[in-house]
Protein backbone atom coordinates (compact mmCIF):
# COMPACT_ATOMS: atom_id res chain seq x y z
CA UNK A 1 0.00 0.00 0.00
CA UNK A 2 1.02 3.82 -0.33
CA UNK A 3 3.44 5.11 1.97
CA UNK A 4 2.36 7.44 5.07
CA UNK A 5 2.16 10.91 4.80
CA UNK A 6 4.61 12.77 6.94
CA UNK A 7 3.33 14.91 9.93
CA UNK A 8 3.94 18.58 10.33
CA UNK A 9 1.42 21.76 11.67
CA UNK A 10 -2.19 21.59 10.58
CA UNK A 11 -3.51 22.77 7.35
CA UNK A 12 -6.07 26.18 8.15
CA UNK A 13 -9.59 25.08 7.83
CA UNK A 14 -9.91 27.52 5.03
CA UNK A 15 -6.48 26.34 3.37
CA UNK A 16 -5.00 29.96 3.78
CA UNK A 17 -1.57 31.04 3.60
CA UNK A 18 0.74 33.37 5.27
CA UNK A 19 0.97 36.78 3.18
CA UNK A 20 4.52 36.33 3.06
CA UNK A 21 3.60 33.40 1.15
CA UNK A 22 1.38 35.35 -1.20
CA UNK A 23 3.55 37.79 -1.66
CA UNK A 24 6.04 35.81 -3.71
CA UNK A 25 3.37 35.23 -6.25
CA UNK A 26 3.29 38.01 -8.46
CA UNK A 27 5.73 37.90 -11.45
CA UNK A 28 6.74 34.37 -10.62
CA UNK A 29 5.47 30.93 -12.74
CA UNK A 30 2.91 29.19 -10.97
CA UNK A 31 2.25 25.52 -11.75
CA UNK A 32 -0.99 23.18 -11.36
CA UNK A 33 -0.02 19.56 -10.58
CA UNK A 34 -3.53 17.59 -10.72
CA UNK A 35 -3.51 14.19 -9.04
CA UNK A 36 -5.69 11.70 -10.61
CA UNK A 37 -5.21 8.01 -8.01
CA UNK A 38 -6.51 5.68 -9.99
CA UNK A 39 -4.99 2.38 -11.78
CA UNK A 40 -6.52 -0.84 -13.17
CA UNK A 41 -3.82 -2.58 -11.66
CA UNK A 42 -1.12 -2.05 -9.01
CA UNK A 43 2.70 -2.72 -10.14
CA UNK A 44 4.73 -4.68 -7.37
CA UNK A 45 7.46 -1.92 -7.51
CA UNK A 46 4.90 1.17 -6.82
CA UNK A 47 4.64 3.14 -3.90
CA UNK A 48 2.60 6.56 -5.10
CA UNK A 49 -0.64 7.23 -4.03
CA UNK A 50 -3.12 5.01 -6.20
CA UNK A 51 -5.98 3.08 -5.69
CA UNK A 52 -7.71 0.02 -7.57
CA UNK A 53 -11.28 -0.15 -8.32
CA UNK A 54 -11.64 -3.04 -5.67
CA UNK A 55 -9.30 -1.60 -3.04
CA UNK A 56 -11.78 1.64 -3.42
CA UNK A 57 -15.10 -0.31 -3.04
CA UNK A 58 -18.07 1.35 -2.80
CA UNK A 59 -17.01 4.50 -0.11
CA UNK A 60 -19.25 7.99 -1.06
CA UNK A 61 -16.49 10.21 -3.12
CA UNK A 62 -14.21 7.31 -3.52
CA UNK A 63 -15.50 6.11 -7.50
CA UNK A 64 -13.46 8.09 -10.96
CA UNK A 65 -17.14 9.47 -10.85
CA UNK A 66 -16.87 11.91 -8.42
CA UNK A 67 -13.36 13.01 -8.41
CA UNK A 68 -13.78 15.74 -10.97
CA UNK A 69 -16.15 17.78 -9.19
CA UNK A 70 -13.89 17.48 -6.39
CA UNK A 71 -10.77 18.43 -8.16
CA UNK A 72 -12.71 21.64 -9.21
CA UNK A 73 -13.82 22.06 -5.48
CA UNK A 74 -10.22 22.49 -4.90
CA UNK A 75 -9.89 24.88 -7.40
CA UNK A 76 -12.02 26.92 -6.10
CA UNK A 77 -10.63 26.57 -3.08
CA UNK A 78 -6.51 27.44 -4.63
CA UNK A 79 -8.41 30.56 -6.54
CA UNK A 80 -9.77 31.83 -3.22
CA UNK A 81 -6.47 31.57 -1.08
CA UNK A 82 -4.16 32.59 -3.73
CA UNK A 83 -6.38 35.33 -4.84
CA UNK A 84 -6.41 38.28 -7.25
CA UNK A 85 -1.82 38.32 -6.92
CA UNK A 86 -1.97 34.35 -9.03
CA UNK A 87 -0.25 34.87 -11.82
CA UNK A 88 -1.80 32.75 -14.79
CA UNK A 89 -0.99 29.05 -15.08
CA UNK A 90 2.41 28.39 -16.72
CA UNK A 91 2.11 24.86 -16.49
CA UNK A 92 -0.53 21.95 -16.07
CA UNK A 93 0.80 18.35 -15.05
CA UNK A 94 -1.83 15.74 -14.64
CA UNK A 95 -0.06 12.66 -13.41
CA UNK A 96 -0.88 9.38 -11.27
CA UNK A 97 -1.93 7.09 -10.89
CA UNK A 98 -3.09 6.68 -14.60
CA UNK A 99 -4.71 9.62 -15.92
CA UNK A 100 -6.34 8.47 -18.87
CA UNK A 101 -8.59 5.96 -16.99
CA UNK A 102 -10.64 8.82 -17.30
CA UNK A 103 -12.47 9.81 -19.98
CA UNK A 104 -10.69 12.34 -22.45
CA UNK A 105 -13.48 14.79 -21.90
CA UNK A 106 -13.06 14.45 -17.76
CA UNK A 107 -9.55 15.32 -18.50
CA UNK A 108 -10.62 18.19 -20.55
CA UNK A 109 -13.28 19.45 -17.40
CA UNK A 110 -10.03 19.79 -15.22
CA UNK A 111 -7.87 21.87 -17.79
CA UNK A 112 -11.03 24.27 -18.46
CA UNK A 113 -11.43 24.28 -14.47
CA UNK A 114 -7.45 25.57 -14.10
CA UNK A 115 -8.17 28.05 -17.33
CA UNK A 116 -11.58 29.66 -15.95
CA UNK A 117 -9.76 30.23 -12.35
CA UNK A 118 -6.84 31.26 -13.14
CA UNK A 119 -6.21 31.64 -16.60
CA UNK A 120 -2.85 30.33 -18.82
CA UNK A 121 -0.30 31.84 -20.15
CA UNK A 122 -0.22 31.83 -24.12
CA UNK A 123 2.52 29.34 -24.51
CA UNK A 124 1.59 27.17 -21.30
CA UNK A 125 2.55 23.74 -21.10
CA UNK A 126 -0.32 20.83 -20.44
CA UNK A 127 0.86 17.49 -19.48
CA UNK A 128 -0.92 14.42 -18.92
CA UNK A 129 1.04 11.15 -18.09
CA UNK A 130 -0.51 8.07 -19.70
CA UNK A 131 -0.28 4.14 -19.74
CA UNK A 132 0.03 2.97 -23.31
CA UNK A 133 -2.74 0.90 -23.03
CA UNK A 134 -5.21 3.09 -21.18
CA UNK A 135 -5.44 5.27 -24.12
CA UNK A 136 -6.45 4.97 -28.22
CA UNK A 137 -5.84 7.45 -30.88
CA UNK A 138 -9.58 8.96 -30.63
CA UNK A 139 -8.70 9.41 -27.32
CA UNK A 140 -5.41 11.27 -27.60
CA UNK A 141 -6.97 13.44 -30.62
CA UNK A 142 -9.58 14.49 -28.00
CA UNK A 143 -6.96 15.13 -25.40
CA UNK A 144 -5.15 17.79 -27.77
CA UNK A 145 -8.85 19.35 -28.74
CA UNK A 146 -8.84 20.03 -25.20
CA UNK A 147 -6.04 21.92 -25.16
CA UNK A 148 -3.62 19.27 -23.85
CA UNK A 149 0.05 20.14 -25.35
CA UNK A 150 2.14 17.23 -24.14
CA UNK A 151 1.57 13.51 -23.10
CA UNK A 152 4.00 11.15 -21.18
CA UNK A 153 4.12 7.48 -21.95
CA UNK A 154 4.85 5.12 -19.16
CA UNK A 155 7.04 2.73 -20.88
CA UNK A 156 9.41 1.13 -18.45
CA UNK A 157 11.12 -1.52 -20.64
CA UNK A 158 10.75 -3.16 -24.12
CA UNK A 159 11.49 -6.67 -22.81
CA UNK A 160 8.66 -8.81 -21.31
CA UNK A 161 10.14 -10.24 -18.44
CA UNK A 162 10.88 -6.99 -16.96
CA UNK A 163 7.94 -6.00 -17.30
CA UNK A 164 6.32 -8.92 -15.73
CA UNK A 165 8.88 -9.10 -12.55
CA UNK A 166 7.73 -4.85 -12.19
CA UNK A 167 3.83 -6.17 -12.63
CA UNK A 168 3.40 -4.17 -16.06
CA UNK A 169 1.88 -5.84 -19.41
CA UNK A 170 2.14 -4.01 -22.64
CA UNK A 171 1.36 -5.55 -25.99
CA UNK A 172 4.24 -5.54 -27.79
CA UNK A 173 4.89 -2.42 -29.75
CA UNK A 174 1.96 -0.51 -27.82
CA UNK A 175 4.37 2.17 -26.70
CA UNK A 176 5.95 2.78 -30.02
CA UNK A 177 2.64 3.03 -31.68
CA UNK A 178 1.27 5.21 -28.92
CA UNK A 179 3.65 7.70 -29.57
CA UNK A 180 2.78 7.85 -33.12
CA UNK A 181 -0.50 7.90 -32.17
CA UNK A 182 0.08 11.12 -30.24
CA UNK A 183 1.88 12.81 -32.86
CA UNK A 184 -1.16 12.48 -35.36
CA UNK A 185 -2.72 13.93 -32.84
CA UNK A 186 -1.15 17.31 -33.06
CA UNK A 187 0.83 16.77 -29.74
CA UNK A 188 3.36 19.31 -29.72
CA UNK A 189 6.05 16.91 -27.17
CA UNK A 190 5.72 13.25 -26.12
CA UNK A 191 7.81 11.36 -23.24
CA UNK A 192 8.68 8.13 -22.69
CA UNK A 193 9.10 7.00 -19.00
CA UNK A 194 11.99 4.25 -18.87
CA UNK A 195 12.97 2.41 -15.43
CA UNK A 196 16.42 0.33 -15.03
CA UNK A 197 17.72 -1.99 -12.76
CA UNK A 198 14.87 -4.17 -12.17
CA UNK A 199 15.66 -7.70 -10.83
CA UNK A 200 16.73 -10.05 -13.91
CA UNK A 201 17.16 -7.21 -16.37
CA UNK A 202 20.47 -7.64 -18.01
CA UNK A 203 22.37 -4.47 -19.65
CA UNK A 204 21.49 -5.91 -22.92
CA UNK A 205 17.52 -6.00 -22.16
CA UNK A 206 18.14 -2.04 -21.04
CA UNK A 207 19.99 -1.70 -24.39
CA UNK A 208 16.88 -3.14 -26.58
CA UNK A 209 14.56 -1.06 -24.13
CA UNK A 210 16.43 2.39 -24.96
CA UNK A 211 16.89 1.28 -28.52
CA UNK A 212 13.30 0.76 -28.85
CA UNK A 213 12.37 3.82 -27.07
CA UNK A 214 14.44 5.91 -29.61
CA UNK A 215 12.72 4.04 -32.39
CA UNK A 216 9.60 5.33 -31.48
CA UNK A 217 10.41 8.66 -32.04
CA UNK A 218 9.70 10.90 -28.27
CA UNK A 219 11.61 14.32 -28.02
CA UNK A 220 12.02 13.36 -24.12
CA UNK A 221 12.72 10.51 -22.09
CA UNK A 222 13.35 9.81 -18.62
CA UNK A 223 15.32 6.97 -17.26
CA UNK A 224 14.72 5.86 -13.22
CA UNK A 225 16.45 3.98 -11.65
CA UNK A 226 14.64 1.31 -10.06
CA UNK A 227 14.14 2.11 -6.08
CA UNK A 228 12.60 -0.60 -3.96
CA UNK A 229 10.06 1.07 -1.24
CA UNK A 230 9.06 -0.72 1.61
CA UNK A 231 5.76 -2.01 1.49
CA UNK A 232 5.71 -3.35 -2.12
CA UNK A 233 4.76 -6.62 -3.45
CA UNK A 234 8.61 -6.02 -5.17
CA UNK A 235 10.03 -5.82 -1.72
CA UNK A 236 8.60 -8.40 -0.28
CA UNK A 237 9.65 -10.59 -3.10
CA UNK A 238 12.94 -9.21 -2.33
CA UNK A 239 12.54 -10.12 1.27
CA UNK A 240 11.68 -13.26 0.19
CA UNK A 241 14.57 -14.23 -1.74
CA UNK A 242 12.09 -14.69 -4.73
CA UNK A 243 14.31 -11.80 -7.32
CA UNK A 244 17.82 -10.17 -5.84
CA UNK A 245 18.34 -6.65 -4.84
CA UNK A 246 18.88 -3.84 -7.65
CA UNK A 247 23.18 -3.44 -7.49
CA UNK A 248 24.98 -0.33 -7.26
CA UNK A 249 27.34 -1.56 -10.05
CA UNK A 250 24.71 -2.39 -12.24
CA UNK A 251 22.99 0.48 -12.11
CA UNK A 252 25.89 3.26 -12.87
CA UNK A 253 26.36 0.92 -16.06
CA UNK A 254 23.60 1.28 -17.29
CA UNK A 255 23.03 4.90 -16.48
CA UNK A 256 26.46 5.34 -18.35
CA UNK A 257 24.61 3.61 -21.01
CA UNK A 258 21.94 5.29 -21.31
CA UNK A 259 24.06 8.43 -21.53
CA UNK A 260 25.97 7.38 -24.30
CA UNK A 261 23.21 6.22 -26.46
CA UNK A 262 20.93 8.73 -25.63
CA UNK A 263 24.01 11.11 -26.13
CA UNK A 264 24.44 9.90 -30.01
CA UNK A 265 20.49 10.07 -30.67
CA UNK A 266 21.01 13.87 -30.21
CA UNK A 267 19.51 14.17 -27.19
CA UNK A 268 21.09 15.82 -23.93
CA UNK A 269 20.67 15.69 -20.10
CA UNK A 270 18.92 18.66 -18.32
CA UNK A 271 18.87 16.88 -15.40
CA UNK A 272 20.00 14.09 -13.83
CA UNK A 273 17.51 11.48 -14.85
CA UNK A 274 16.01 13.63 -17.92
CA UNK A 275 17.12 13.88 -21.29
CA UNK A 276 15.45 16.39 -23.85
CA UNK A 277 16.09 16.73 -28.08
CA UNK A 278 15.99 20.37 -27.33
CA UNK A 279 15.95 23.18 -24.76
CA UNK A 280 12.26 23.49 -25.93
CA UNK A 281 11.95 19.60 -25.41
CA UNK A 282 12.43 19.71 -21.43
CA UNK A 283 9.84 19.44 -19.20
CA UNK A 284 8.76 22.73 -17.47
CA UNK A 285 6.53 21.89 -15.27
CA UNK A 286 8.93 19.38 -13.61
CA UNK A 287 12.29 22.43 -14.22
CA UNK A 288 10.01 24.67 -11.91
CA UNK A 289 9.74 21.93 -8.97
CA UNK A 290 13.61 21.92 -9.37
CA UNK A 291 13.88 25.54 -9.17
CA UNK A 292 11.67 26.15 -5.91
CA UNK A 293 8.80 28.17 -7.51
CA UNK A 294 5.17 27.52 -7.06
CA UNK A 295 2.81 25.56 -7.57
CA UNK A 296 -0.80 23.80 -6.28
CA UNK A 297 -1.18 20.43 -6.05
CA UNK A 298 -4.67 19.33 -6.63
CA UNK A 299 -5.97 15.93 -5.55
CA UNK A 300 -5.50 13.17 -2.81
CA UNK A 301 -2.37 13.14 -1.69
CA UNK A 302 -1.00 15.81 -3.43
CA UNK A 303 1.64 18.20 -2.61
CA UNK A 304 1.80 21.93 -2.92
CA UNK A 305 4.33 24.26 -2.47
CA UNK A 306 3.55 28.10 -2.63
CA UNK A 307 6.51 31.14 -1.04
CA UNK A 308 8.43 28.68 1.75
CA UNK A 309 5.12 26.67 2.32
CA UNK A 310 4.61 22.78 1.66
CA UNK A 311 1.47 20.87 2.37
CA UNK A 312 -0.13 17.74 1.82
CA UNK A 313 -3.47 16.45 1.30
CA UNK A 314 -4.83 13.43 3.24
CA UNK A 315 -4.55 10.31 1.07
CA UNK A 316 -7.70 8.36 0.39
CA UNK A 317 -9.89 9.86 -2.21
CA UNK A 318 -13.14 9.33 0.14
CA UNK A 319 -11.75 11.52 3.25
CA UNK A 320 -10.52 14.01 0.37
CA UNK A 321 -13.97 14.79 -1.31
CA UNK A 322 -15.96 14.70 2.41
CA UNK A 323 -13.28 17.74 3.36
CA UNK A 324 -14.43 19.58 -0.02
CA UNK A 325 -18.22 19.33 0.47
CA UNK A 326 -18.09 20.13 3.99
CA UNK A 327 -16.56 23.17 2.90
CA UNK A 328 -12.86 22.58 4.50
CA UNK A 329 -9.13 22.46 3.07
CA UNK A 330 -8.32 18.44 2.25
CA UNK A 331 -5.07 19.62 3.19
CA UNK A 332 -3.54 16.81 6.02
CA UNK A 333 -0.75 18.65 7.36
CA UNK A 334 2.22 21.27 6.24
CA UNK A 335 5.47 22.80 6.83
CA UNK A 336 6.69 26.62 6.99
CA UNK A 337 10.25 26.44 5.92
CA UNK A 338 12.60 29.02 7.25
CA UNK A 339 14.94 30.67 4.96
CA UNK A 340 17.84 28.25 5.67
CA UNK A 341 15.51 25.09 4.92
CA UNK A 342 14.46 26.83 1.44
CA UNK A 343 18.39 27.30 0.83
CA UNK A 344 19.34 24.03 1.97
CA UNK A 345 16.18 22.67 -0.52
CA UNK A 346 17.79 24.84 -3.34
CA UNK A 347 21.04 22.86 -3.21
CA UNK A 348 19.25 19.92 -3.18
CA UNK A 349 18.02 20.29 -6.21
CA UNK A 350 19.52 22.62 -8.17
CA UNK A 351 22.72 20.73 -8.59
CA UNK A 352 20.73 18.31 -10.49
CA UNK A 353 20.07 20.47 -13.65
CA UNK A 354 22.91 20.79 -16.53
CA UNK A 355 22.51 24.33 -15.43
CA UNK A 356 24.42 23.92 -12.28
CA UNK A 357 23.81 25.42 -8.92
CA UNK A 358 24.35 29.17 -8.15
CA UNK A 359 27.29 29.55 -5.89
CA UNK A 360 25.22 31.93 -4.02
CA UNK A 361 23.07 29.16 -2.86
CA UNK A 362 26.22 28.50 -0.59
CA UNK A 363 27.86 29.18 2.49
CA UNK A 364 31.53 30.14 2.90
CA UNK A 365 32.36 27.05 4.03
CA UNK A 366 31.20 24.68 1.77
CA UNK A 367 32.33 26.96 -1.04
CA UNK A 368 35.31 25.81 0.80
CA UNK A 369 34.77 22.21 -0.21
CA UNK A 370 34.16 22.71 -3.96
CA UNK A 371 38.06 22.44 -5.20
CA UNK A 372 38.06 19.31 -3.77
CA UNK A 373 35.23 18.01 -5.74
CA UNK A 374 36.75 19.22 -8.42
CA UNK A 375 39.66 17.76 -7.99
CA UNK A 376 38.24 14.64 -7.75
CA UNK A 377 36.21 14.92 -11.07
CA UNK A 378 32.65 14.93 -9.59
CA UNK A 379 31.43 19.06 -10.39
CA UNK A 380 33.13 21.53 -12.92
CA UNK A 381 33.34 25.35 -11.60
CA UNK A 382 31.63 27.54 -14.33
CA UNK A 383 31.95 31.31 -13.25
CA UNK A 384 29.61 31.23 -10.86
CA UNK A 385 27.98 27.91 -11.11
CA UNK A 386 28.72 24.25 -9.83
CA UNK A 387 27.96 21.79 -12.28
CA UNK A 388 27.68 17.89 -11.64
CA UNK A 389 30.24 16.18 -14.39
CA UNK A 390 28.99 12.44 -14.87
CA UNK A 391 30.86 11.17 -12.89
CA UNK A 392 28.88 13.90 -10.13
CA UNK A 393 25.81 12.84 -11.94
CA UNK A 394 25.99 9.04 -10.98
CA UNK A 395 27.01 9.97 -7.33
CA UNK A 396 24.76 13.40 -7.13
CA UNK A 397 23.58 12.50 -3.14
CA UNK A 398 26.75 11.89 -2.48
CA UNK A 399 27.85 15.50 -3.91
CA UNK A 400 25.21 16.76 -1.97
CA UNK A 401 25.93 15.21 1.44
CA UNK A 402 29.92 16.26 1.57
CA UNK A 403 28.83 19.97 -0.02
CA UNK A 404 26.16 20.88 2.60
CA UNK A 405 27.47 22.19 6.18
Amino acid sequence: MPSQLPDGEPVPADGSLPPSALAELPGTPLGLYLHVPFCATRCGYCDFNTYTADELGSAPGASRAGYVDAALSELDLAARVLGPGAPAVDTVFVGGGTPTLLPPDDLGRLLAGVRDRFGLTDDAEVTTESNPESVDAAGLARLREHGFTRVSFGMQSARPHVLAVLDRVHSPGRPQQAVAEARAAGFEHVSLDLIYGTPGETLEDWRASLEAALDAGPDHLSAYALIVEDGTRLAARIRRGEVAVPDDDDLADKYLLAEELLTAAGFSAYEVSNWARTPADRCRHNLAYWRGTSWWGVGPGAHSHVGGVRWWNVKHPARYAAALAAGRSPGHAREVLDAGARRVEQVLLRIRLSEGLEQRWLTATERARLPGLEARGLVRLEADRVVLTLDGRLLADGVVRELLD
